[in-house]
């Protein structure tokens, strides 16, 4: 039956008082004003009614499992195939203009916490709108990021496909649907599902009715979503449908793409075609209450279990870095670096003296002990730290930095800058200052030689940027090269190190001798986010200089790397260097 007085359904007027469901209710007063358009109750019906009689679920305990729709996800379906409006067209028989009734919503922006059954749901409307809705010769592409992104919803398809009553065989047992490694063809109609490498070229030509694209917080580009949009001309009703977690607001197609769905739910962009549906707290919402985790979480009890988000709340909780992942990946709020990584009072803990660090030197002599070495530009600080495992149960690891500065620069550093005592420092002997305007890198050099005359060294690491030199003269002074490896510090390199970095200090299993300037730099240090929330200090964003900081989790990263799992004490595993 139609509708064309536009009165709250039943199915939508139970959510009209929950805050969570403001998307839907905004979608169906913007369907009301678009001219001629009208709600088709009757299709709507029967789709949902069908839906569990067609579709199952495919994984684990769900597997088999008549795919019952959830609340969020009913309203969706009947949003998506229930509003029509009319169209001219001119009629390919007759060449007559005539009027056609297409669906109005034709593309989904779904924004939506992990484990909330988002690419589920995503794959099953992928075959509903490209299997079950019959169009002869249509075209389907499924993507994400790259292909093996694209391939989690792609194979979903398939096993929704196969896993389906009446999908792939029709009564008879007549093969009507044929699976392959990247496609899926429809044998009525003609109609071929592709999966895509995530780039753009060469995808020019293509003429898509549906199309899938998931996880945009990933993508690098939309360029590949434009181009498949654009093919949609000659499709009387295609529809796109993309879903995605939050990620970084420096993901600029992500966040870019986000701040356009909102525009488009709240007016500000006219855009009556998009459906927004969108689950995430809210800014002034306090993450840490249960109740608001029930606002982003609408499939929470079925998937979420409330045991397993408290599980990854404890687990985060009072670590800046982890409560930014939790907030991301279970709440839908977007993140960027995290300032206030390590807690002032995690890290003032971690020394068992306050005044160790002078006489670690001398104590740690002969010692097994992993090194690295963030060599600074010309005019900044230049870290050199060794990190030394423990030599018995119990005991923590510990470390002995050392830094080095360019003299010329520290009248006009204690004039930026009048909360470091610079000279007290230099004093005390936890800072150097070699002559000139930049560091002297044979002082650093130096103390490297003399570190590993004192120390039983298992590896050291050092940035190529630019320590090159360095390490080339030191080769030809004789250093065991084969203990020495080219460290990146990016999270391929760093990122286990640093949650085990992290962990070691929340633990209170890390020593750092309470040196001061290691202190100052733990203290400001932030870390940034790549597109997996994998992290690691982040330079650029931290107020100041964290040198000290990024080469102790260098040396973590290589005992990771170099310890043997009998020694690991409570080390990760996987090896994370990159040589």
């Amino acid at each position: 039956m139609a509708d064309v007085t536009h009165k709250l359904p039943p199915w939508l007027e139970g959510s009209a008082a929950q805050p969570e469901y403001a998307w839907a209710l905004t979608a169906w007063r913007k369907a009301t004003a678009v001219e001629g358009a009208w709600f088709d109750h009757a299709k709507a019906d029967a789709v949902v009614k069908a839906w569990p009689t067609i579709f199952r679920l495919t994984d684990d305990r769900f597997r088999g499992v008549p795919f019952k729709l959830l609340l969020w996800q009913e309203i969706t379906v009947r949003l998506l195939v229930g509003w029509k409006k009319p169209i001219e067209i001119i009629d390919p028989a007759t060449h007559k203009s005539t009027i056609a009734h297409v669906r109005l919503f034709r593309r989904l922006d779904l924004w939506i916490p992990r484990k909330n059954g988002k690419t589920e749901f995503l794959a099953a409307l992928g075959v509903l709108f490209f299997v079950l809705e019959r169009v002869p010769g249509g075209q389907a592409f499924v993507f994400g990021r790259n292909k093996d992104q694209g391939k989690v919803p792609f194979r979903k398809m398939q096993a929704m496909i196969t896993e389906g009553n009446g999908i792939r065989e029709d009564r008879a047992g007549n093969e009507r649907v044929l699976l392959s490694k990247e496609a899926i063809f429809v044998r009525e109609t003609g109609a071929l599902c592709e999966l895509l490498t995530g780039k753009p070229d060469g995808k020019h030509g293509r003429s898509p009715n549906v199309i899938v694209g998931d996880e945009i917080h990933e993508w690098q580009t939309r360029e590949l979503a434009d181009t498949l949009r654009q093919g949609t001309g000659a499709r009387l009703q295609p529809i796109q449908l993309y879903a995605s977690t939050a990620g970084r607001k420096s993901g600029r197609v992500g966040w870019e793409w986000y701040q356009e769905s909102l525009a488009i739910m709240s007016g500000e962009k006219d855009d009556p075609t998009t459906l927004v549906v969108h689950f995430a707290i809210g800014e002034e919402d306090d993450w840490q209450d249960e109740a608001v985790w029930r606002k982003a979480n609408p499939s929470l009890g079925l998937t979420p279990t409330l045991d397993y988000l408290r599980g990854e709340f404890r687990e985060a909780k009072g670590k800046p870095a982890k409560e930014a992942v939790f907030q991301c990946y279970h709440l839908n709020r977007w993140v960027d670096q995290v300032g206030g990584w390590l807690p002032v009072s995690k890290w003032s803990a971690c020394a068992s003296d306050a005044d160790g660090w002078m006489t670690a030197e001398a104590r740690f002599r002969g010692r097994k002990a992993y090194g690295a070495c963030d060599v600074s530009s010309t005019r900044d600080i230049t870290a050199l730290v060794w990190l030394f495992p423990p030599e018995s149960e119990g005991d923590p690891w510990s470390l002995l930095p050392f830094f080095w500065v360019p003299e010329g620069t520290l009248e006009e550093r204690a004039i930026e800058d009048r909360r470091v005592n610079w000279r007290g420092w230099i004093n005390q002997k936890a800072l150097f200052a070699t002559p000139g305007d930049s560091v002297d890198q044979n002082f650093v050099g130096n103390a490297i030689r003399r570190g590993f005359g004192q120390f039983d060294v298992q590896g050291f690491g050092f940035d190529p940027w630019n320590a090159q030199k360095l390490m080339t003269d030191l080769e030809e002074d004789g250093l065991d090269m084969t203990l020495v490896q080219k460290m990146r510090q990016g999270t391929a390199t760093l990122g286990e190190a640093t949650k085990e970095f992290e962990r070691l200090v929340f633990a209170g299993q890390l020593d750092h001798g309470g040196h001061p300037v290691l202190g100052w730099m733990a203290k400001h240090c932030q870390v940034r986010f790549d597109d997996n929330l994998n992290y690691v200090p982040a330079k650029k964003q931290s107020i100041d200089k964290i040198d000290g900081i990024v080469a102790s989790v260098m040396a973590t990263a290589l005992a990771i790397n170099g310890t043997e799992a009998d020694d690991l004490d409570g080390f990760t595993s996987n090896p994370v260097m990159v040589i």
